[in-house]
């Protein structure tokens, strides 16, 4: 064959394969099993429903962003209490996470186990079946109440991506700012 035949052999190889790759994104796997996004999550807003102490009712809101090229579906994510003058309390049994943001509901995810290690202050919310990459999703987590002390509370958000072995990888802070009502202070 002529050199300039294999070289348009070799240009529509080469064109396939790059299109190929840029549709398809292979998770990262070590050898010993462990699985890594590709592109990572990312937090985009961590919000409360109410501000005040001991306010019952409240809902906290940590909405994630999975991008299109993450590598692999969103199995789990942890909110685990890094700072705050009181644990906080769940009610997990009501615990709701949906597409979109607060703000613009979508469709609702079923969730699998969510659970709290009562040591480390972490809730761990199991998605089932796992968020697919390219989408936006909020976490809907129900104290039983808000915080008794005003302060700041930080919550650290990290996402798991499907696996047996999988890393988590952390997103950033929820910052909660709860306030107290001062008249209440001295009585």
């Amino acid at each position: 064959m002529r050199a300039a035949t294999w070289f348009l052999i070799a240009l529509s190889l080469t064109i396939g394969i790059e299109g190929v790759a840029t549709q398809v994104t292979q998770a990262v796997q070590l050898r010993d099993g462990t699985v890594y996004f590709v592109q990572p999550p990312s937090l985009v807003s961590a919000t409360t429903t109410y501000k005040g102490v001991n306010v019952w009712g409240a809902t906290y809101y940590f909405t994630i962003s999975l991008p299109e090229n993450a590598g692999e579906p969103l199995q789990r994510v942890t909110i685990t209490q890094r700072e705050g003058a009181e644990n906080i309390r769940y009610d997990l049994d009501n615990t709701r996470a949906f597409v979109g943001t607060s703000a613009r509901k979508g469709s609702q995810l079923t969730l699998g186990a969510v659970t709290r290690t009562r040591e480390t202050r972490t809730v761990s919310v199991n998605f089932d079946p796992p968020v697919t990459p390219g989408q936006t999703v909020t976490i809907a987590l129900r104290p039983v109440k808000n915080p008794s002390f005003s302060g700041v509370y930080l919550l650290g958000v990290t996402a798991f991506p499907v696996g047996e072995k999988s890393h988590g990888q952390f997103l950033g802070f929820g910052r909660f700012q709860f306030y107290g009502n001062e008249r209440n202070w001295f009585f």
